[in-house]
């Protein structure tokens, strides 16, 4: 693939990636993706990968079903060997082939959908549980870890 500088692009619907969906709401929608093979001009081979995909997530400050706008772009210096991961350019990152030299594209664009899930994901257009119930002053009082004290300071004068 490396050397005719192959292409190819398509759509992987989201259903298919069984360990994407763990961190998914539900499976519904589709992948785009476009994958390119070739060599730069420092002669190292790499994997391009362009996804483009709306992941639907949970909004951990609604709890509604929202869709994440996912773009990804990103260079795979394909390497043989661990030692060669230090001779790659700065802005590739490594992935060590394995010893029979496939590659399986449909697992490299779901491990990069899912490094893109957000730890927390926070719908953008959700408004802050603070703005919707502010916290009162004896709430806030509560919360400091020095209102203990501050109490038995109290009682003891």
């Amino acid at each position: 693939m490396v050397a005719a500088r192959r292409s190819f692009e398509g759509r992987l619907p989201l259903a298919s990636m069984r360990r994407l969906r763990d961190s998914l709401v539900d499976a519904e929608g589709e992948v785009a993706y476009v994958i390119e093979f070739g060599t730069d001009p420092l002669k190292v081979p790499y994997v391009e990968l362009q996804i483009d995909a709306a992941l639907p997530l949970e909004c951990q400050r609604s709890l509604q079903r929202y869709l994440q706008p996912v773009r990804i772009v990103q260079r795979l210096g394909l390497i043989r060997d661990e030692e060669d991961e230090a001779g790659m350019p700065p802005d590739y990152e490594s992935l060590l082939m394995p010893e029979h030299g496939e590659l399986r594209p449909a697992e490299l664009i779901e491990d990069e959908l899912i490094l893109a899930v957000p730890v927390v994901p926070i719908n953008p257009e959700s408004e802050s549980v603070q703005q919707e119930w502010p916290a009162d002053e004896e709430e806030v009082a509560q919360a400091s870890p020095f209102a203990a004290l501050a109490a038995l300071k109290d009682k003891n004068n």
